[in-house]
């Protein structure tokens, strides 16, 4: 028998309906005051001003980068790591080693040492002094030999440990100087989806709260885990309306918002700043930022964006 358009189990269901459909619409904030620069890494490697306009670009295919304090730029592809001036001119380079196949990671060390991540047969992080040797290098336990899915975004923490996110082992796990694991936060929790949901770590950051900031690529979300391991913050693609598309870059900024970039979106939005309450902020679909892979954020409203420390 039909129910009459009045009746209230149809009124509840329509209401129902329009707030489910409701919290799964995106927030883009076409319209945001907020402005900023940035670097993106990825299918280009440019600086993007807040105007818009592309300020610097160079070699595309990037992965993983910083703009250092000098104003020069560290650069990792995955076959080898620059640092590179405004000008073009190379003044350090690292090439990858014949025993492995990719490179996935780089950083400027507080020694003046550059942190590099190896992927392949012989998975290692090494500590690449100025001058092009090796100062430091231990083998990785990424527990697989898929080469791509080894690892990516390797960090040092202030304790001189290193955190590297291991994608298959669904683990970001926490070495000491010698290369020993002392601690594993786990990916691949139940309230995550569990391994179905392919939530690999991509990029892994130690907040100053001691948490541990996380986007976990296919699982299509970014998780703040507490010092036990535990969820303490999430922002999945129910809050952002679907616009997170694998997501690998990610930055905290120092206003508590996260600034998240998706590799996956080849067109479109590619860059999204969420509050820690989950709302949209600022938006990016700048045609330089697509399938970006890694980002930093430079400048806010003309002003510098606070920097972590370098480790």
């Amino acid at each position: 028998m039909a129910l009459p358009s009045s009746s209230p189990f149809l009124v509840l269901v329509l209401l129902v309906a329009l707030i489910r459909s409701a919290a799964a619409q995106p927030n883009p904030a076409p319209n945001s005051p907020i402005r900023h620069s940035f670097l993106t890494l990825g299918g280009k490697t440019a600086i993007i001003g807040e105007d818009g306009q592309v300020e610097w670009e160079y070699r595309p295919g990037s992965r993983d980068g910083f703009v250092l304090p000098n104003g020069h730029l560290l650069i990792a592809w995955n076959d080898k790591v620059e640092e590179v001036t405004r000008e073009k001119k190379v003044v350090m380079s690292y090439a990858l080693s014949p025993s492995n196949r990719e490179i996935s990671t780089t950083a400027r060390l507080a020694n003046g040492n550059t942190l590099v991540t190896e992927l392949g047969p012989q998975p290692r992080l090494l500590e690449i002094t100025t001058g092009g040797a090796v100062a430091r290098e231990f083998p990785l336990l990424p527990e697989t030999d898929n080469t791509h899915m080894q690892t990516r975004m390797a960090r040092q923490l202030p304790s001189g440990h290193f955190l590297v996110p291991h994608l298959l082992a669904f683990a970001v796990k926490e070495y000491d100087p010698r290369g020993k694991v002392v601690k594993t936060i786990r990916t691949d929790l139940p309230e995550l989806g569990g391994r179905a949901s392919e939530s690999w770590p991509f990029t892994a950051i130690r907040l100053d709260n001691g948490h541990t900031l996380v986007s976990l690529t296919h699982g299509n979300q970014v998780v703040e885990f507490a010092r036990d391991g535990r969820v303490a913050w999430r922002f999945t693609n129910r809050e952002a309306g679907g616009l997170l598309k694998d997501p690998c870059g990610v930055q905290r900024l120092a206003n508590g918002n996260t600034v998240i970039g998706s590799h996956g979106a080849t067109q479109g939005i590619s860059i999204v700043e969420v509050t820690p309450d989950l709302k949209i902020v600022w938006t990016s679909d700048h045609p330089h930022a697509a399938g970006v892979h890694h980002l930093q954020i430079l400048t806010t409203d003309g002003r510098p964006e606070p920097q972590p420390a370098l480790r």
